[in-house]
C-alpha cells in the first residue's frame, strides 16, 4: 500500500522474446565483435570505439541475481561501451536505440517527450514497443553505439563474470536512467 493507504497497482508485464545475436540484428545498437586472427589489420569489423571523453577503465565486472526481467534502463552519451562474458556464457540485453537530441534541432517539443539529463543534454525516453531483447552466447563481445538504451547484461545462472569497457567515472557522471515501472506502469520479461 502507499502512503494514503491505497493499494498500488502492480506494474503490467510485457514478455519480450530474445533475439540471436548477429551483426545484421545488431547494428542499429551497435557491433557485435567476434574472434579474428591476430594477424588481421584494424578494419570495420573491429570495434569502433569513442574513449575520447575521459580516461578508458577495462575491469571484469561480477554480477548477482540478474534474472531475466527489468524495469530500468540506462544510456551514457560520453562513451560507447563493450560488454561481453568470461567464458562465453549465455546472456541477455536488452536495448533501445540511442535517442539523445541535438539541441540545435529542438523546435519546440512538437509533441515529444523532450527530457533534460542530470548531464545537461536532452534525450527522448525510449518506449517500451521500442525494446529489443539480444541473447548473447559463445566467444564475442557487444560494442554499444554511444547513447544506446540497455538494461542489462541478465542471466540465468546465480553469478556470472564480465569484461566492460568504459571510462573510468560513467557510471558517476554519465549514467541516464529511464524507469518503465514508475513512468509506463510496466516491467519487461524476458521470455526464454
Amino acid at each position: 500500500m502507499d502512503v494514503a493507504g491505497v493499494q498500488k497497482t502492480p506494474p503490467s508485464i510485457v514478455k519480450l522474446k530474445p533475439i540471436e545475436t548477429t551483426s545484421e540484428t545488431f547494428k542499429e545498437f551497435g557491433q557485435v565483435i567476434g574472434a579474428s586472427p591476430d594477424s588481421k589489420k584494424f578494419g570495420p569489423q573491429d570495434a569502433q570505439l569513442d574513449l575520447s571523453r575521459g580516461i578508458p577503465r577495462f575491469y571484469i565486472m561480477h554480477l548477482k541475481d540478474q534474472p531475466l526481467k527489468f524495469a530500468v534502463i540506462t544510456h551514457h552519451a560520453s562513451v560507447t561501451q563493450c560488454l561481453g562474458s568470461i567464458g562465453g556464457h549465455v546472456w541477455y540485453l536488452g536495448v533501445a536505440k540511442p535517442s539523445i537530441l541535438d539541441p540545435n534541432e529542438i523546435k519546440g517539443d512538437a509533441g515529444m517527450n523532450i527530457m533534460k539529463s542530470s548531464c545537461g543534454y536532452f534525450y527522448i525516453p525510449p518506449a517500451v514497443e521500442d525494446v529489443r531483447i539480444f541473447r548473447i552466447s559463445g566467444p564475442k563481445f557487444l560494442k554499444l553505439n554511444r547513447g544506446t538504451w540497455h538494461a542489462g547484461p541478465l542471466f540465468k545462472a546465480d553469478t556470472m563474470d564480465f569484461y566492460n569497457l568504459e571510462l573510468s567515472n560513467t557510471n558517476v557522471v554519465d549514467h541516464t536512467t529511464h524507469n518503465f515501472r514508475t513512468q509506463n506502469g510496466v516491467d519487461i520479461l524476458i521470455d526464454d
